[in-house]
């Protein structure tokens, strides 16, 4: 595409923007409401919600980049960068928030029979089921490998029995793509990457409690959950091959490291200014931190568009995503650690409605959690000292 015909198409995603974003939908999010997540039960906040979600799933703009049988719009990758920028210029909310559009839907591209798999993309780009992901478990976090949920052969069924934890929204989600192992004699390619309904018998969620009082994450227990090996003609019942899901899941992994990351643009937020103007006159040192953390952020925001850029042309390391998680992990607990800062003993309230309910406290103590899920900050860095820098005895 030339630079006359990209320029074209900014033009017309800028009009459009304009035209079908509800000034609703360019405010920044206060909580979980303001998420659209989809799903079988899934409920809008607001009329202006739905409308940017209505519209941009007739656009094909909910996944962008998936080819339009899938649901998408086709984008290029040059043309998927344009409505970012142009998304991001107006602070345009993402109209649909999805583990199936991070990371399930990759999976399929990458190893799925795209045609099997043509119902679930169109009900993922449509946001009518709600996923989650069955990986950690109790015995089984960084070393996800040594899992032991089992899935017995029953000939046209598994039967599944297992545990899986910090398992994100598994009490809102309708479907989950799950690791079991299916052959205990193999521990590498003994594990199959199955689908199956959370509301089969058997399956049961427990929201964790956290410090910042929110749960978003659950234990999730199966007990003899009976999972089909094939949905019908055009469904899969897994991802890849019977016991060669562990390759699935390394390369979904990627994809996981990249979204907590925020290499995307999630995680480049500057806020000096912002918290210069809400909170006055601040202390010299603490401002050279904060103008130290945006150069920090707009430094990781260049490097997130090279990685992205290059993971679409196949030119990314293969452990580059835990190089960008780590970084995007210390990015947003120093984010966090300096608003409370900037914030003083108000940011340390919890419940009144200057706060937001504590907003600012329970932000920051989840951070906490960033340098685990996904891998933790230690194994990134082992991960990175071996395979990046090759450092002797690493």
């Amino acid at each position: 595409m030339s630079d006359s015909d990209l320029q074209a198409f900014r033009a017309e995603t800028r009009a459009w923007l304009e035209a079908n974003c509800p000034p609703e939908m360019r405010q920044p999010v206060k909580d979980e409401d303001d998420i659209y997540w989809g799903g079988r039960n899934a409920t809008f906040k607001n009329d202006a919600q739905k409308a940017w979600f209505d519209a941009c799933v007739e656009k094909g703009y909910t996944v962008p980049a998936w080819p339009k049988e899938y649901g998408g719009a086709g984008l290029t990758p040059a043309q998927a960068k344009v409505l970012r920028e142009e998304m991001a210029a107006i602070k345009a909310r993402p109209p649909l928030s999805s583990f199936g559009i991070w990371m399930l839907g990759p999976a399929l591209l990458h190893f799925g029979t795209l045609h099997d798999a043509l119902p679930i993309f169109n009900e993922i780009a449509r946001g009518e089921i709600r996923w989650c992901q069955g990986y950690s478990e109790p015995g089984s976090g960084s070393d996800l490998v040594s899992l032991q949920t089992y899935g017995e052969d029953k000939g046209d069924h598994w039967v599944v029995n297992g545990q899986k934890v910090w398992t994100s929204y598994a009490d809102k989600a309708d479907w989950i793509f799950c690791l079991v192992r299916t052959d205990k004699d193999n521990k590498y390619q003994g594990i199959t990457f199955m689908l199956y309904d959370m509301a089969s018998e058997g399956v049961a969620t427990k929201p964790i409690l956290l410090i910042s009082g929110n749960s978003p994450f659950c234990e999730t227990f199966f007990d003899d959950v009976k999972v089909p090996k094939s949905y019908g003609e055009d469904v899969p019942a897994q991802v890849g091959e019977v016991n060669r899901g562990w390759d699935v899941a390394k390369y979904l992994l990627g994809h996981e490291r990249e979204m907590i990351s925020g290499a995307d643009g999630g995680n480049t937020g500057t806020i000096g200014a912002a918290l210069t103007r809400s909170n006055g006159e601040i202390d010299p040192v603490l401002r050279a931190e904060l103008a130290q953390f945006d150069v920090d952020a707009l430094a990781y925001g260049a490097m997130g568009e090279k990685f992205l850029d290059e993971v679409k042309v196949g030119k990314a390391h293969p452990a580059q995503p835990n190089m960008m998680k780590y970084a995007g992990t210390e990015l947003n607990k120093r984010r966090h650690e300096l608003m409370m800062a900037a914030g003083g003993s108000t940011a340390l309230e919890w419940t009144s409605e200057e706060t937001d309910g504590g907003k600012p406290a329970r932000n920051w103590l989840r951070t906490k959690a960033n340098s685990i899920e996904g891998g933790t900050s230690e194994v990134m860095l082992n991960v990175i000292s071996k395979r990046i820098l090759e450092l002797p005895g690493a």
